[in-house]
């Protein structure tokens, strides 16, 4: 649990941890962090989803006191995830684009754990994220595309 008056760091940046009972989402937006998108405030959406270390955390349910990993928002994904952007925008997996920092955060995170998924599993996975716009057929497209390239690249290099 971190200290009172503790920073975190957010992106590669030093930010104030914030009073105690503050969620995660409340600490990154008063650090002028805006990635993550304020929605629905019960971890519902997954509009604010970011990794904690590499693990996905919808960003409004955390406590920011119990976070000591490092945090990554999609805008500090950077070239990391510029692969996962580019598929969204090949497969049109965004159209009013609210939900794609949370989504593409959320697709980053279960690539990371492993790029040998079948389609039913990474529509499982992307389940705690909600679209209202594309239906999600896109979504899941453009993860599996990337999990198949990045699998490919990982082969490639052995």
């Amino acid at each position: 649990m971190a200290e009172p008056g503790a920073a975190l760091r957010v992106d590669g940046d030093v930010v104030p941890a914030g009073a105690p009972g503050e969620t995660l989402l409340d600490v990154l937006r008063a650090s002028g962090s805006f990635a993550a998108k304020q929605a629905c405030g019960r971890g519902e959406c997954g509009a604010c989803t970011v990794l904690v270390g590499d693990r996905a955390v919808m960003s409004c349910t955390m406590l920011a006191a119990l976070v000591t990993d490092e945090v990554t928002t999609a805008a500090g994904l950077g070239d990391a995830a510029a692969d996962l952007r580019a598929a969204f925008a090949d497969h049109a997996a965004f159209q009013c684009g609210f939900c794609t920092p949370g989504q593409v955060v959320r697709a980053e995170a279960v690539l990371r754990e492993s790029v040998d998924r079948s389609r039913d599993e990474v529509v499982r996975e992307m389940s705690g994220n909600l679209c209202r716009c594309t239906g999600y057929r896109q979504i899941v497209d453009a993860v599996c595309a990337v999990a198949q390239t990045r699998q490919c690249s990982r082969e490639a290099a052995r």
